[in-house]
């Protein structure tokens, strides 16, 4: 039994009634987006889902929190790209109220030296842009994205796929020769795509303004190898079939798991909040810290790796080799994300278009202190020696440009995801409110220097250092894709060696979250693909 903990509400009290009542068929522990997600595919193919959330609101990192009267943050996730076009589609996300609004230009970088960059799917402003650092650059970009494109395109279905694990437990000749048949399938897809990528019209330009999107999330320098994937997986995604074009979500990112739980209740999903997890056993069901069980043969679990197995299986429960590679996977973090209310837009010296109203420098990514790639190295190597960056690498957003929902009239919201803050500081602490100060006002001062006035515009802020991503929201170590995304933790990797088909070694309880394939981002794949093994695990049982 999965062991958790109630909290004192009396809307949990009813809760408790509800959920002993009936043997559920699937338990969803965790009500993050993937966890939805799966409810949504399990109710819709008839099964009876509960999900289970310890916050007081639905989305895990994908929230809208209105934290300072008026003003509406997105605290964790700030974008979308990557959630599946699959997922829109099949659960009608836009019926069930998903509105997506498309950032043009995509990206914005001041200098310090009165220039800037402007970026986005306009091909002729990017030439004309970028000329004006490198003419060279500017004629080599549109084979820098044609290459992007066909990695995306090969990348793409493997997002949709189950990894080809191998078969475990007894199994029939006919279902092992079904099972080679498959695996031999989908390799020989694989390589012929592989194929057909080459390695030719490969070039190296713009690279601290592209370089943000490879280290973003993680703890690694530009020069880590095997950052390159982390960049490609934050250009994969799409907005209305326009691949690599982010959006904002009216309403904030919880509008996003708000659209998807809607579809699940719609299929008959139950989702439950204020539940908090404290530890388990077998997985026959969850047993409530003051007695009451709640019973299902199937757990999904939209929890961290380490936090399922380390925190809520008791290891006995495992194989030692697993429980080892669970633990020692890598799960650290140099994120911090602060949250701004303003009374104003930031006005860059380098670019004041359209001032005083919204302008393009608004519209997209703003890319601060991140000129150039020794920039980046630098602030990472910081990071590498015990202590927060002494010039952060920040990327700023205003989703207030484009969403008039989520702030008073001409006042903004202002995300800051900020690089690079080790968990543990060799000096200092995060729970030390002089010290967290002193690090946001850094970030806020190096804002200054490219938009001065930007400190004095800000109303109140909302912060979330690594270990309050944790805290908060689950998230081991902090890291925002629940386990690094290097080479050595992908796909038939992911979370560990031998289990990336969302099975795990206790029968009947899964993983659907982003510590699985394809990974971390607002993407959803986590939770169709695992529903749909469930699904096919218990068609077979039936037969």
């Amino acid at each position: 039994m999965w062991k958790r903990k109630l909290s004192t509400s009396t809307s949990s009290a009813s809760a408790i009634k509800f959920l002993k009542d009936r043997k559920w068929d699937a338990l969803v522990i965790g009500g993050g987006h993937n966890g939805l997600t799966a409810a949504a595919y399990l109710a819709r193919s008839g099964l009876s889902v509960a999900v289970l959330e310890r916050r007081h609101l639905i989305g895990g990192a994908a929230v809208t929190e209105e934290l300072v009267p008026g003003f509406k943050f997105s605290r964790c996730s700030y974008l979308q790209s990557l959630l599946r076009p699959s997922i829109i589609k099949e659960l009608e996300l836009g019926r069930h109220g998903l509105k997506l609004l498309k950032r043009n230009p995509s990206s914005f970088t001041p200098c310090l030296d009165g220039r800037y960059l402007l970026l986005g799917a306009d091909s002729e402003l990017n030439r004309s842009e970028i000329s004006k650092f490198s003419i060279k650059d500017a004629q080599a970009y549109p084979r820098f994205e044609t290459q992007l494109e066909r990695f995306c395109k090969f990348l793409d279905p493997l997002l949709d796929s189950t990894p080809p694990e191998s078969l475990k437990g007894v199994s029939s000749f006919n279902d092992s020769f079904k099972d080679k048949l498959h695996k031999s399938a989908f390799w020989a897809n694989t390589l012929m795509n592989a194929l057909s990528l080459g390695q030719k019209d490969m070039c190296d330009v713009l690279k601290a303004t592209l370089a943000t999107d490879a280290v973003i999330g993680t703890t690694a320098s530009v020069h880590t190898p095997g950052s390159g994937y982390v960049l490609l997986h934050h250009v994969m995604g799409e907005t209305d079939g326009a691949r690599g074009i982010w959006s904002f979500v009216e309403g904030g990112m919880g509008s996003v798991s708000s659209a998807i739980a809607n579809a699940a209740r719609e299929a008959g999903a139950h989702i439950v909040t204020k539940l908090m997890v404290e530890d388990s056993g077998s997985v026959n069901g969850v047993l409530l810290a003051e007695g009451t069980s709640v019973y299902s043969s199937v757990v999904l679990s939209n929890a961290t790796p380490y936090k399922t197995f380390m925190e809520l299986v008791p290891s006995g429960a495992l194989p030692e080799e697993f429980s080892r590679a669970i633990k020692y996977s890598d799960y650290s973090s140099g994120t911090t994300k602060i949250n701004l209310a303003v009374n104003a837009l930031p006005r860059f010296q380098s670019c004041e278009l359209n001032h005083p109203n919204a302008g393009p420098q608004h519209m997209g990514t703003i890319h601060i202190g991140s000129e150039s790639m020794e920039e980046i190295d630098t602030a990472c190597q910081d990071a590498l020696n015990g202590q927060p960056s002494r010039r952060p690498i920040i990327e700023m957003t205003i989703p207030s440009a484009l969403d008039k929902t989520i702030s008073p009239p001409g006042k903004h919201v202002v995300n800051l995801f900020i690089q690079y803050t080790p968990y543990k500081p060799a000096e200092g602490s995060w729970e030390d409110p002089t010290y967290r100060k002193s690090f946001a006002q850094n970030c806020f001062n190096l804002i200054d220097e490219y938009a001065p006035g930007f400190s004095s515009s800000i109303v109140d802020y909302d912060m979330l250092a690594p270990p309050d991503l944790e805290r908060e929201f689950g998230l081991t170590g902090g890291n925002i894709f629940h386990g690094a995304m290097g080479l050595d933790s992908l796909f038939l990797m992911r979370p560990v060696k031998g289990w990336s088909d969302y099975r795990t070694p206790v029968k009947g309880l899964y993983l659907c979250g982003s510590g699985t394939h394809p990974g971390g981002g607002v993407m959803g794949a986590p939770g169709r693909n695992a529903a749909h093994v469930v699904l096919g695990d218990l068609k077979k049982q039936a037969k």
